[in-house]
């Protein structure tokens, strides 16, 4: 059975730092682009950061480009999303999804092959 199992979330104040982990398992994960996406109640779902099969270039919203890295380790089926100097407006659900697609299609929310079920962060005034 395929599946993407999101953790790491939580409460942390303004400033502070969370690492996410998306541990993937049922399916060839190093054939699929991976990316993280975060959705705040009320508003659609956004790509973040997306990246192609292998651990290199990107795609970065410029609402977290140089505060948050996206990374991939195949041998372990895990990608992670490394998020720096949080504040309330990265509030939201965060998830991450493959696809089958160039990286940067995968941000755009074309082609999505699979998501996870999301982990909430909660950044604190």
């Amino acid at each position: 059975e395929v599946q993407l199992v999101e953790s790491g979330g939580g409460l942390v104040q303004t400033g502070g730092s969370l690492r996410l982990s998306c541990t993937t398992s049922g399916f060839a994960f190093d054939d699929y682009a991976v990316g993280w996406f975060r959705q705040v109640a009320g508003k659609e779902r956004e790509g973040i950061l997306c990246m192609g099969t292998s651990d290199g270039a990107t795609y970065s919203a410029d609402s977290v480009k140089g505060r948050f890295t996206i990374s991939r380790d195949n041998a372990k089926n895990t990608a992670y999303l490394q998020m720096n100097s949080l504040t309330p407006e990265d509030t939201a659900v965060y998830y991450c999804a493959v696809a089958q697609a160039p990286f940067v299609r995968l941000c755009m929310r074309r082609g999505i092959d699979y998501w996870g079920q999301g982990t909430q962060v909660t950044v604190s005034s």
